[in-house]
C-alpha cells in the first residue's frame, strides 16, 4: 500500500513538474533581444534569463498567493507600504527614523549649504517642505504609527530653517485646512493631488508677498480640467494582488488633470519678449511632485506667483540631487535668476541620497563654503575675535 501510494505521489510530481516545464516554454519561445545584443560577454543569456523569470507563470502566482496571505492575513504589504483604514496606503518612509543616526544633520548641512551659495550668486532660496501624507492623514493610520522622530521631524525641521536662516512657509496649516474640500493627498499614492498642489501653491505665493519676496507678476495664467481618469497608485506596487486576485486589490481613484497655460493675449507678448532677453527670473527644483505633469504644481505656482518659471525639477532622484546638479551646471544656468523655490517631501530629510554622480571635489568645496560662512555669520553676531597679546 506505501509502495503505491509513494509511486502515486512520485507520478501526481512529475506530471505537476512536466505540466509546469510545459507551460514556461511559451516564455522561450516569447523570446527576442535586440540586435545588438552580444553574446561574448554574456549580455544575451543575461537577457534571456530577464525575460524567463519575468515570464515564468509560476512566479507571479506566487507573488499574488503571498500577497494574498500577508494581506488577509496581516493587513501588510510588501516593505514600502504601510497599510492604512479605508483603503488608505502610506510609504514607509514616513514611519521610519533614519537610518543612519546623523543622516538629518548630513542632509541639513547640505541644505543650508545651498541657501550659502544662491547668496553668493544673488539669488535668493525658499525651501517649500511639504508635510508627509501621515502627518496630514492620521485619522487614516491603524496601530502603525511614525517613529518618533518622524513625529517631531515636521517642527524641527522649521526650527533648522530659522537657527540657519533658511526662508520658507509653513504649508500644513492651509493643507489640513483644504483637505476638508477635497483630498489634498491621493489615496493609493505618495503624491499630492492636482488640488493639494494648488493650495500649497497660493500658500507658497502669499507667504512670498508677505516677505517682500516677490510679489505677484503682471502675466495671466488660467487653469483647465482637460481630463478625468482612473489612476493606480505607486503605493499598490507594493501590493502585487492582480491579476489573480484583482478583485480584492484596492480600487483605483479617480484623477482630475488639470493643464496650466498663458491667457489669451499673453503668448504675443511672450514671443516679444524673446527678443528683449525676458527669461524667467524664478525656478523650481524639487522631486515628482514638481516635475510630474499629473499634479499640475509648476503651473499651479505660475498662475499664483503671475510668473512664469523654469523647472528643473527630476523624478525619482530625491529633491538633493536636482539641486546640486543645478549648481553644478555653473554661473550660466543661474544666470538671470532672483528666486529658486525648492520643493522638499519631509521624508527625505531622513533619507540618504546618492550623490556619487556628483564631482566630488566640487561637493566639498560646496561644504566648506558653507561652514566659512556660518563662522563668518557668527562672528559678525558677536564681534570681532579678540587680538591675543604675546
Amino acid at each position: 500500500m506505501n509502495r503505491t501510494l509513494n509511486l502515486l505521489y512520485s507520478l501526481l510530481f512529475c506530471s505537476l513538474l512536466l505540466a509546469l516545464c510545459l507551460w514556461s516554454l511559451r516564455a522561450v519561445f516569447g523570446f527576442s533581444a535586440a540586435s545588438e545584443t552580444s553574446v561574448l560577454d554574456g549580455k544575451l543569456t543575461q537577457a534571456f534569463e530577464k525575460h524567463y523569470d519575468a515570464e515564468f507563470p509560476v512566479k507571479q502566482l506566487g507573488t499574488n498567493l503571498w500577497a494574498l496571505a500577508s494581506y488577509t492575513l496581516f493587513g501588510e504589504g510588501r516593505q514600502g507600504v504601510v497599510i492604512g483604514q479605508d483603503g488608505w496606503l502610506f510609504s514607509d518612509e514616513e514611519f521610519k527614523p533614519a537610518t543612519q543616526p546623523d543622516q538629518l544633520q548630513d542632509n541639513w548641512r547640505l541644505v543650508n549649504a545651498v541657501r550659502v551659495e544662491l547668496e553668493r550668486r544673488g539669488v535668493t532660496l525658499v525651501l517649500a517642505l511639504l508635510p508627509a501624507k501621515a502627518r496630514l492623514y492620521p485619522e487614516h493610520l491603524n496601530d502603525d504609527r511614525p517613529a518618533l522622530a518622524q513625529q517631531h521631524l515636521y517642527p524641527k525641521a522649521h526650527e533648522m530653517m530659522r537657527q540657519t536662516g533658511v526662508n520658507g512657509p509653513d504649508l500644513l496649516p492651509a493643507l489640513r485646512q483644504a483637505k476638508a474640500q477635497e483630498p489634498v493627498f491621493l489615496r493609493t499614492d505618495t503624491h499630492w493631488t492636482p488640488f493639494g498642489a494648488e493650495v500649497a501653491a497660493r500658500s507658497l505665493a502669499e507667504h512670498l508677498a508677505l516677505q517682500g519676496i516677490w510679489q505677484h507678476g503682471d502675466q495671466t495664467f488660467v487653469t483647465e480640467a482637460v481630463d478625468s481618469r482612473e489612476h493606480k497608485g505607486d503605493l499598490l506596487s507594493f501590493l502585487p494582488l492582480e491579476p489573480y486576485f484583482a478583485d480584492l486589490q484596492l480600487p483605483a481613484e479617480q484623477l482630475r488633470l488639470r493643464l496650466t497655460r498663458a491667457a489669451e493675449g499673453q503668448e504675443e507678448s511672450a514671443e516679444d519678449a524673446l527678443f528683449v532677453d525676458a527669461q524667467p527670473a524664478i525656478a523650481l527644483v524639487g522631486t515628482s511632485y514638481s516635475a510630474n505633469a499629473n499634479w499640475n504644481f509648476a503651473g499651479a505656482l505660475k498662475q499664483a506667483l503671475g510668473s512664469d518659471l523654469l523647472n528643473y525639477a527630476e523624478e525619482g532622484r530625491g529633491p538633493l540631487v536636482p539641486m546640486l546638479n543645478l549648481l553644478q551646471q555653473g554661473d550660466k544656468e543661474l544666470a538671470g535668476l532672483r528666486l529658486v523655490i525648492w520643493e522638499f517631501p519631509e521624508r527625505y530629510l531622513m533619507l540618504p541620497s546618492d550623490l556619487s554622480k556628483l564631482d566630488a571635489a566640487w561637493l566639498a568645496r560646496l561644504r566648506n563654503d558653507e561652514k566659512a560662512a556660518d563662522r563668518a555669520a557668527l562672528q559678525t553676531a558677536t564681534g570681532p575675535e579678540p587680538i591675543l597679546q604675546p
